[in-house]
């Protein structure tokens, strides 16, 4: 289908989704989340020719992780839709209401952005969430997967139209573009009077040509170069544990953490602690001059390392003299995205929650749940590590914007 005609279908539907009730609204979720499962089958037969591809191509194992479906993937897949389904409906809430000296109320009220477009990599569960949360604040969309994941996402996006249907809703909610070439793409980004918004969620080379290229607003997603950094009051155990959870629990997902800072008075006690834990996942720690002189087996960093997203088992380690030196650097190499510090001294972590530049900033915790399940948000579009519109995970209310709304009885300019 040409792109124009898919943008011209979902612009007629965004105005029938307008008009949906919460109720409508969640019978489609309900239907697509069941198609989904009772489909597992056709998805996991279409990912497993995704996944031979990918490493034929020879992906790395990141990646391959994000590209790969499970029966129980497909399940939290079907569980996130009806969790959105769940959640309050942000649509025609008003936000206020006030009356002015001529007599005019004057009120803000949420509505759906329209037609949101979303370009993602080799993430399938993305095309459900993506849907679902749309879907729910009154949002067509229409979505570019990656080519690693177009079988997947073909299965996917048909099952959930034929979810609608059989809900007497209209599939055209959600679209799948098809064609992988760059110059689709091109066009996609283009797509003024079409597309209200576009979202891109993927690694920083697809998230810059977006940003760059697009006459499209954008809602920027970001990599995430995150950060821990273990301060000289910090309890080794739970640092390592912290550490562990947030950098091998799943190191292709972007609040994984990829950057390690800890300081120098703790350095001799606690590197060769780290060394051991991390060796349990084979982790490549790539540390600065003073860090590789403590400990055997550290990898000597280069200056790429510091702002480096690496999804792999490898994280970069600098050492530092104290919590200012930790947020200079921290702010001079990350993303926006997520932030920790591991420290039991109470200036220290308010120091670093207020000027830490992020998203997320965490004492004590792993930044593992920048996440929108994890916030109660239900399913997530993506982590905006931009400041306007929105910041950090993307819920329901971030795909809504607001209009004014004037009640009068009479009243004219003077």
């Amino acid at each position: 289908m040409e792109l124009t005609e898919i943008g011209r279908r979902a612009r007629e539907v965004s105005h029938a989704l307008n008009n949906l009730g919460s109720d409508q609204k969640n019978k489609g979720l309900y239907a697509a989340s069941e198609a989904i499962l009772s489909g597992s089958a056709e998805i996991l037969k279409a990912n497993a020719e995704d996944l031979a591809a990918a490493r034929k191509k020879g992906m790395n194992s990141g990646l391959i992780d994000r590209l790969a479906l499970t029966e129980e993937r497909i399940a939290a897949m079907a569980d996130g839709i009806r969790q959105v389904a769940a959640l309050d409906d942000p649509v025609g809430e008003f936000i206020s209401m006030k009356p002015r000296p001529n007599g005019l109320l004057i009120g803000q009220k949420r509505v759906p952005l329209g037609v949101i477009g979303i370009i993602y990599e080799a993430r399938p569960n993305v095309t459900a969430d993506a849907f679902a949360l749309c879907f729910k604040a009154g949002n067509a969309v229409i979505l570019k997967g990656g080519s690693d994941a177009l079988l997947s996402n073909k299965a996917i996006v048909a099952l959930i139209r034929k979810g609608l249907e059989s809900a007497g809703l209209p599939s055209d909610a959600v679209q799948l573009i098809e064609s992988t070439d760059r110059e689709t793409t091109q066009q996609f980004m283009r797509m003024n009077g079409y597309l209200d918004v576009l979202i891109p969620r993927g690694g920083a080379g697809l998230i810059r040509a977006v940003v760059e290229n697009s006459t499209v607003p954008v809602i920027e997603t970001g990599t995430g170069n995150c950060h821990i950094y273990v301060d000289e009051s910090a309890d080794f155990d739970m640092a390592l544990d912290i550490i562990f959870n947030a950098k091998t629990q799943r190191i292709g997902v972007c609040n994984a953490c990829e950057s390690l800072v800890v300081h120098r008075a703790i350095a001799p006690r606690f590197l060769p602690l780290l060394k051991i834990r991390l060796d349990e996942k084979n982790v490549e720690i790539r540390a600065d001059e003073a860090a590789c002189a403590m400990v055997d087996g550290f990898v000597p960093a280069t200056e790429a390392d510091w702002g480096t997203e690496y999804l792999d088992y490898i994280v970069s380690l600098k050492l530092v003299d104290s919590v200012d030196e930790a947020i200079a650097h921290i702010n001079r190499y990350n993303t926006k995205h997520s932030e920790a510090i591991i420290t039991s001294d109470y200036a220290n972590a308010q120091k670093f929650l207020n000027e830490i530049d992020a998203a997320a900033v965490y004492v004590n915790a792993s930044t593992r749940f920048t996440d929108g399940n994890e916030f109660g948000f239900g399913a997530e579009i993506g982590i905006s590590t931009q400041k306007l519109h929105a910041r950090g995970p993307m819920g329901l209310k971030e795909l809504t914007t607001t209009k004014y709304v004037i009640y009068g009885n009479g009243q004219i300019r003077g």
